[in-house]
């Protein structure tokens, strides 16, 4: 079988020279293998997401030449699959809500952290406190009774316990270096959420169902990404869903040596497009032949 590809962006915003590095890196691996590009829509995020950058990617990555099948998935229209994920591991008893506003969690943190160092996951945010994992089985409903918002949250302890020990294939390299055989750190972020009583899934969950019903064997992308692996790794096994390969590649940075965003239009493509740069100059600004 050919291996499958998939280049997965958000229309929370324009794509900029790190997008384009990204889908232009997986459609020459694709062309080189004989294999598949697919073009996945994660617009999970219906507050932030909109219509018109999601056209504007489609017509970004055309102007590039980038080709890709159709047709398109996009996350919102499968919520049922990933609401159905959430629901077998909760029955496994590896899920509990969580009712705490994201300042109720900042205050609990920062009384932890008052009385000594509180551990952070890879991206430098505070690990949950996990106050809601005690609540008894009636709190529980009587609190989602009253209809409070809430978030569903991965026993993280209990997974891991679960699943055992971990690691994936790393055919690119990490922040520190790491190659080859990588061992799988999920603990590192503590109880992630997987899901919100408004959004049936989260950004780890929704990855790991798509790629596996997608067929995705190969996914690229960039480093800033590389220990969220450990997360899907996990999810994966506790699923029972395939495990594709991994290559993580440097990320495209500014001029003072920082990542970029969606808000820097200085390195956005529809601008760079509108003062004359050509596909081929996009190519040679990221550093590809």
């Amino acid at each position: 079988m050919p291996p499958v590809f998939r280049f997965a962006p958000s229309p929370n915003g324009y794509l900029h020279l790190g997008h384009a590095y990204s889908a232009l890196l997986n459609f020459d691996l694709a062309r080189q293998s004989g294999g598949r590009l697919l073009l996945r829509i994660e617009d999970i995020d219906a507050t932030r997401c909109r219509p018109e950058f999601e056209q504007a990617i489609y017509e970004d990555l055309a102007w590039l030449g980038i080709g890709w099948e159709t047709p398109v998935r996009r996350q919102s229209e499968h919520f049922a699959a990933y609401r159905a994920a959430v629901e077998r591991l909760a029955a496994q008893g590896l899920v509990y809500p969580s009712f705490e506003s994201r300042a109720e969690i900042a205050r609990l943190v920062a009384g932890k952290e008052a009385r000594g160092a509180w551990p952070r996951d890879p991206d430098g945010a505070p690990l949950y406190p996990g106050t809601a994992r005690s609540l008894g089985p009636e709190e529980r409903d009587r609190l989602m009774a009253h209809g409070l918002p809430f978030a569903q949250r991965l026993d993280m302890a209990a997974a891991c316990a679960r699943a055992g020990r971990l690691n994936w294939r790393e055919a690119g390299e990490g922040p520190g270096g790491e190659t080859g055989e990588v061992a799988a750190r999920p603990e590192a972020w503590g109880d992630v959420i997987l899901a919100r009583k408004e959004t049936p899934t989260s950004y780890h969950l929704s990855v790991v169902i798509d790629d596996a019903l997608q067929g995705v064997t190969d996914v690229v992308r960039g480093i800033d990404l590389f220990w969220s692996t450990s997360v899907h790794r996990l999810l994966q096994t506790l699923l029972g869903l395939p495990q594709p390969a991994y290559r993580h590649h440097r990320l495209v940075r500014d001029a003072a040596g920082q990542k970029l965003s969606k808000s820097t239009r200085a390195t956005g493509l529809r601008e760079l497009r509108a003062e004359g740069a050509s596909p081929a100059d996009i190519r040679r600004m990221v550093g590809l032949p």
